[in-house]
């Protein structure tokens, strides 16, 4: 039985996992737009709104948790600069899931994960 069973597995082990989810979460800040599959882009959603929540929050306390999920300090700053002044109204649903099509390959399905205006 599957009860409490939350997120997808990848057929990664925890760690690879982890850092895909925050290589996405960094390129979606820091680009605004990434094409990935629509499991990953699910499942990154939720962790890029966390990341703009926390900026819109403010503080030192906030900052440090943001760098601590983030890779890069010049990313973060952008969070809590530019991205929390434009969604300071906002709240929440930050980010939107635009269908592509299947992938060349393997036929996968695409999709874009943007950053709503």
């Amino acid at each position: 039985m599957g009860h409490n069973i939350a997120g997808r597995k990848f057929s990664r082990t925890t760690g690879h996992r982890r850092a895909l989810y925050r290589n996405l979460v960094t390129d979606l800040l820091r680009y605004e737009k990434i094409v990935t599959s629509e499991p990953k882009a699910k499942e990154v959603r939720s962790l890029a709104e966390k990341m703009i929540t926390l900026g819109k929050k403010g503080g030192l306390s906030s900052f440090r948790q943001a760098l601590s999920y983030i890779y890069e300090k010049d990313v973060a700053d952008k969070v809590f600069s530019e991205l929390a002044t434009r969604y300071a109204q906002r709240p929440g649903g930050y980010t939107r899931i635009i269908k592509l099509g299947p992938r060349l390959g393997d036929g996968a399905p695409m999709v874009q994960l943007s950053l709503v205006e």
